[in-house]
């Protein structure tokens, strides 16, 4: 039996209680430091609160602590990791090695996993985590069913995590240093700056402009809802949903869109698969990705190399189209198609300079729209996209869903009073003479034993057992009953969750399996702290150079990257693209002329960016 884990971003602990609310069976939260995003901080006092209530539905909490560390700052990152042990939690997400053996030198009691900035996208690298004591590894999310399917059959016993929706980095996670390298802020720290998203010409080597003032780089977001069976078979257990910067209601939509859809799956194959954490979930308004935040999907390279995965006329969120503009007035415009549209819709579109332009509905009659400020570009035949939508919006404020875990209830006698079974297993028990009733029992005892409400139980069925109906009991015990079943079912729940061990460390596969990926570039390595290096000298390293974040290096590799220019642009004559008419090298340049170079290393599918040594150009 395979379980599925449906794993949501917490940007906060009301993202997380929404997350698991909404269907989640794992949340995936950052502490007040050393998580890959600097912004999203959580204080251990909140993170345990979440732990309390995750696991009352057997679902599990994970707290990123995958940046690299600094020698100064190794003794506080092991106090962290000790208080989040001490409160419960269930994974940590881990990047560092040298905090990788700290952990391990301490035999701390929690699973570890390796982030996706360790970079695993071979079965080689998975098996050399595996055997260092990571129980699962978060999959790079340039990987295809096929490369994640070598993976589960070379290393069937480690955990494969993979993300299925929501934002791209353009580069390998981990293998990224265009952000430091351009404005001091590290991604391997937590405060990437988003270089991907930024305009760029491209040129080559003759200066000759090719495309300009274009987002080169800019992926659309990822979504998978229609793979998640492609996965499952692949061997992912973890379906991963981006966003720990992403809001209440994003994570509310996005969970339950993909919650249902796994159910989908285990009603298909009840016998082949089941879900992580327990509960179901009673939804108030009907999931629909198209209405959060998304720069336009994409499948990326999960059935192969895609045409469609880069936005280059904006990196912001267009959201779903709604119609063409039909007729444009001195203050209102009509749409045409039939979408509905309501007061404050945020609608957009792409004006004569490509730039993604937005305005406000102020009233909405039909498909007649009075914007605040009618913008000026907007024009007769334009595309619409709706933004933000109001009603869906309002919808998703509030308790938008419930979640119960049903349970069979079952009462009956004891020699001494009676007792309370919850699927099957008696939980309590309280001591009552027994004294046959003046009037029936047996409407008042399902009532009262059906009153879960304050509980995450629900009484799917109530069971009087033969002769228990007949006898008197107050309304205070059976109170005191179903209250002490119901505690005990959910104690049981929160045992069986922490049951979880981390795996033991059994260091077979040597470094040399994979180290021929970055034999060129030492720092890809993230070395940053004297643990660190450490490690890699124990593995075999003998080349340890200190990680970019610590020395720059000109001309260095400073993104590696699955999306390839030349095939976006029809040029890659290996996949059937005309054959290029400019000069290479070609380079990216930003307004302010800084370049960067580009390789096309065709025979790993890559494009490599490069620091380029000319710097500013005149």
């Amino acid at each position: 039996m395979q379980t599925l884990e449906l794993l949501s971003p917490a940007k906060n602990l009301q993202c997380g209680f929404a997350a698991i609310d909404s269907g989640a069976d794992a949340v995936y939260i950052g502490a007040s430091r050393f998580g890959a995003r600097a912004a999203a901080g959580n204080s251990v006092d909140d993170i345990r609160q979440l732990c309390d209530y995750a696991h009352k539905y057997g679902a599990r909490v994970h707290v990123t602590v995958n940046t690299i560390i600094y020698d100064d700052e190794m003794d506080d990152t092991m106090c962290l990791v000790r208080q989040l042990c001490d409160i419960g939690v269930d994974a940590l997400l881990v990047q560092d090695m040298g905090l990788l053996s700290r952990i391990r030198a301490e035999h701390l009691p929690v699973a570890l996993h390796a982030s996706t900035q360790c970079d695993t996208r071979t079965a080689e690298k998975a098996a050399w985590l595996y055997s260092l004591g990571f129980g699962r590894v978060v999959l790079a999310r340039e990987m295809s069913a096929d490369e994640i399917t070598e993976i589960h059959k070379t290393v069937p016993d480690v955990e494969l995590e993979a993300f299925v929706h929501g934002a791209l980095c353009v580069s390998y996670s981990g293998v990224c240093y265009a952000s430091q390298n351009c404005f001091d802020r590290s991604a391997n720290r937590g405060e990437c700056a988003q270089f991907c998203r930024l305009k760029f010409d491209l040129v080559d080597s003759d200066d000759r402009t090719i495309e300009r003032g274009r987002y080169l780089l800019s992926l659309k977001d990822m979504c998978q809802i229609d793979n998640l069976e492609t996965l499952a078979r692949s061997g992912v257990t973890a379906f991963k949903i981006e966003g720990r910067l992403k809001d209440e209601e994003y994570v509310k939509n996005v969970v339950a869109a993909y919650s249902k859809r796994l159910d989908a799956i285990v009603a298909r194959h009840p016998d082949k698969y089941r879900r992580e954490a327990y509960g179901t979930v009673r939804y108030n308004f009907t999931p629909d990705l198209h209405k959060t935040f998304n720069r336009g999907y994409t499948t990326y390279f999960l059935n192969g190399r895609q045409g469609d995965i880069f936005s280059p006329d904006t990196p912001k969120a267009l959201g779903e189209f709604v119609g063409h503009v039909k007729n444009v007035e001195h203050n209102c415009i009509t749409v045409s198609g039939t979408s509905s549209f309501a007061n404050g819709d945020g609608l957009c579109f792409l004006n004569a300079e490509h730039e993604l332009e937005g305005f406000r509905v102020n009233r909405a009659v039909g498909n007649k729209l009075y914007p605040y400020k009618m913008p000026a570009e907007l024009h007769r035949g334009a595309g619409l996209y709706r933004n933000n939508d109001q009603v869906f919006e309002n919808e998703l404020k509030g308790k938008s869903s419930e979640r119960r875990i049903q349970v069979a209830l079952s009462y009956g006698l004891t020699n001494d009073g009676f007792s309370l079974a919850v699927n099957g297993k008696v939980l309590s028990t309280v001591e009552f003479a027994h004294q046959k009733a003046k009037r029936p029992q047996h409407d008042n005892i399902t009532a009262q034993l059906s009153k879960l409400g304050n509980t995450v139980l629900e009484a799917s069925s109530v069971t009087i057992e033969d002769g228990a109906g007949e006898y008197f009991i107050p309304n205070s015990l059976l109170s005191q009953l179903r209250r002490d079943a119901a505690e005990a079912f959910e104690k049981e729940i929160a045992r069986q969750t922490a049951e979880r061990k981390p795996i033991e460390a059994n260091e077979q596969a040597p470094l040399k399996v994979w180290q021929r990926e970055y034999s060129e570039f030492p720092y890809l390595y993230n070395i940053s702290n004297k643990d660190a290096e450490k490690f890699y000298s124990g593995q075999g390293m003998t080349d340890i150079r200190p990680a970019f974040e610590l020395k720059k290096e000109p001309g260095a590799l400073i993104m590696q990257c699955r999306h390839c220019l030349r095939y976006s642009l029809g040029r890659c004559v290996r996949r059937g693209g005309k054959r290029p008419e400019w000069h290479e090298p070609l380079f990216l340049r930003l307004p302010d002329g800084r370049r960067f170079r580009l390789e096309f290393n065709c025979d790993e599918c890559q494009m490599n960016i490069y620091a380029d040594n000319c710097g500013k150009r005149n």
